[in-house]
């Protein structure tokens, strides 16, 4: 069974109803595997994703008095999407607790980045739940403070890719591909060069120290000098 003690100790929360943290940590594998479990975390997930959205809407509203609605929007997604919740889920340890079938548990269910982000989501919904929205928010902005402090100091970098797909979409109805043209150096410094194009036509090159990064730098050469009597 769960340590639920430990795992309270860790979150820093003491639960009035345990049941509700117990609840958070089934997997639907573990339902689908013992007759006697009724139901999965699923429905914490669904509340604990909106009040993790209302948490972080408010703090940004708060901190960031000049932002726009679109900017806001986009710092909120940026810290709610599953690769930001399953780091906090890491942090604190969250995969050892989980209830998982025998299945998922053999196949690495306590690692997999989408077992961890439910499981966070549901934690949250249950905190919610029984301590309430104040201790809640202190729960995830406690947790959060790195991630948080982080993307307001820094920002989030444009995302040129989708700019430039969206553009080609709507105007030509086709699709940018990407090619790695060449990748040079050693593993450990290693520079990749992309070129991005529509049909056989090139629209852009770029470097950088991934492909992602190069595939960035690319779209973002290509929206600079993407002519308007452009055909594909």
């Amino acid at each position: 069974m769960t340590d639920l003690a430990a795992l309270q100790n860790t979150l820093g929360v003491s639960f009035k109803d345990p049941s509700l943290l117990e609840q958070a940590l089934v997997h639907s594998s573990y339902v689908n595997e013992n007759m006697g479990i009724a139901t999965s975390n699923e429905r914490l997930e669904f509340l604990g994703d909106a009040v993790l959205g209302f948490i972080i809407a408010r703090e940004l509203y708060q901190r960031l008095p000049q932002s726009t609605e679109g900017e806001m929007t986009e710092l909120r997604s940026s810290l709610v999407r599953g690769d930001a919740l399953s780091r906090m889920a890491e942090a604190i340890s969250l995969g050892n607790y989980l209830y998982l079938g025998k299945g998922e548990e053999a196949s690495g269910g306590r690692l997999k980045p989408a077992n961890l982000a439910g499981a966070m989501e549901a934690v949250i919904a249950a905190i919610f739940l029984d301590q309430g929205s104040n201790a809640t928010g202190d729960f995830i902005l406690k947790l959060m403070d790195k991630e948080l402090n982080k993307i307001l100091s820094q920002g989030i970098e444009p995302d040129y890719k989708s700019q430039l797909q969206e553009l080609i979409q709507a105007k030509y109805q086709q699709t940018p591909t990407y090619q790695v043209l060449e990748a040079i150096g050693p593993d450990h410094d290693r520079r990749f060069t992309v070129e991005v194009s529509v049909g056989n036509t090139v629209l852009g090159r770029g470097s950088g120290k991934s492909k992602k990064s190069a595939e960035a730098e690319s779209a973002r050469s290509a929206l600079d000098q993407l002519p308007t009597d452009f055909t594909p």
